[in-house]
């Protein structure tokens, strides 16, 4: 598959990317291709072994390198270059991809030494599967609300509490948990840890969702860890948990930008050989402006990740770019793909059909790592 059927090559010929990127868009475009015909094969019906495999076939590929610094630095605009790609031909390994990231992000910018040295090899090789365990039953967009106790026993704590809705919870090896250490109101008493998963006390339930991931439950009971657990500082939990999330919308913003290329490409093609009317539906003037359409928010959020991505590299100010680029893509993502439905007609509803499963797939990326509404609002306190 060549680069240019993936990524959007004026985009890449910016100087907003150097050499390096677009020999990177173009691995990964052909790896990804090469891949496609076994991943469309993929079961569904079992996320949790399902994603078990391609986490495996993504560190043996090398694909995840990058997550161990002292083997493959990576920056942000790489990060998205690799989930564009990853999505725009599976969902399941973007999904597997993006976790391991997070996880690893955590513990990369925030971890000892010592912590760095004991997960990173693992989360880089594939052989360990992260989480981020953050989410509550009452605590989603408003992580001040979490609840999640950690309770000083000795040197160490004492975990009591839910987490759910957490990708990748039902396989993972080690979880990065928001927790609440009280040591003061509101965000001021949240501390994150490192908990493995066979600790005792930790039990995970898989969830289901409209688009078939691994995804879970996560129940702490009398769950303990010692001190070399902490994540950073104590008290500094929710600084390190919005850290993670604030880097990652940028890339959430490229992913959005893989499925809804993906989608434009599908209906274009459709459009050019569908006979309707005497003609091909492509030349009904409300079909060309719907894609005309579609190719102008592609070409809108392209740009807006680029940037984003570019400013975080930079050591810029980029809380609103990075907002901003996933706000906008995510959104335009939803509407692309419906729009590509739509050309399709029945054929774009067809259980199974790449499009219906985009159609499912989309859904979550305006909710994850901040929904919209919560996105806007921190858009509006920048302005």
């Amino acid at each position: 598959m060549s680069l240019s059927e993936v990524f959007d090559a004026d985009v890449l010929a910016l100087p907003l990317f150097d050499d390096s990127h677009r020999a990177l868009a173009d691995e990964m475009a052909r790896w990804c291709g090469e891949r496609a015909e076994a991943w469309a094969g993929l079961d569904a019906t079992d996320p949790a072994a399902t994603g078990r495999a391609m986490l495996t076939e993504l560190g043996q590929s090398g694909r995840l390198r990058h997550l161990d610094p002292g083997q493959d630095d990576s920056d942000v605009r790489s990060l998205c270059l690799r989930r564009q790609a990853l999505a725009y031909h599976e969902d399941l390994a973007d999904f597997t991809y993006s976790i391991q990231e997070l996880t690893a992000a955590a513990i990369i910018r925030h971890g000892s030494d010592e912590q760095r040295g004991r997960y990173l090899p693992g989360l880089a090789d594939g052989t360990s599967a992260g989480a981020l365990a953050v989410s509550e039953p009452g605590a989603g967009s408003d992580l001040a609300a979490v609840v999640l106790e950690a309770t000083p026993d000795g040197d160490g704590f004492v975990l009591n509490g839910t987490k759910t809705w957490i990708a990748q919870g039902d396989i993972a090896d080690v979880c990065v948990v928001l927790a609440r250490t009280g040591d003061g109101p509101g965000p001021l008493g949240l501390t994150t840890f490192l908990v493995d998963c066979d600790t005792p006390g930790f039990k995970a339930e898989p969830i289901g969702a409209i688009a078939p991931r691994s995804w879970a439950e996560l129940t702490f009971t009398d769950c303990r860890v010692g001190p070399e657990a902490v994540l950073g500082e104590r008290g500094q939990g929710l600084v390190v948990a919005l850290d993670v999330l604030e880097r990652a919308r940028a890339t959430v913003a490229a992913a959005a930008i893989g499925f809804a290329r993906r989608a434009f490409r599908l209906a274009r093609d459709h459009a050019r050989t569908r006979k309707a009317y005497g003609g091909r539906l492509g030349d009904l003037q409300l079909v060309k402006a719907s894609l005309a359409g579609m190719d102008v928010k592609l070409a809108a959020s392209s740009l807006l990740t680029a940037r984003a991505a570019w400013a975080m590299d930079a050591g810029l100010d980029h809380a609103k770019h990075s907002s901003t680029a996933k706000l906008y893509s995510t959104e335009a993502a939803g509407e692309i793909v419906d729009a590509a439905v739509q050309i399709l007609g029945a054929a774009g509803l067809v259980s199974g059909s790449v499009m219906e499963r985009l159609y499912r797939q989309i859904r979550s990326l305006r909710i994850y790592e901040g929904s919209s509404e919560v996105i806007e609002m921190t858009i509006a306190d920048a302005l």
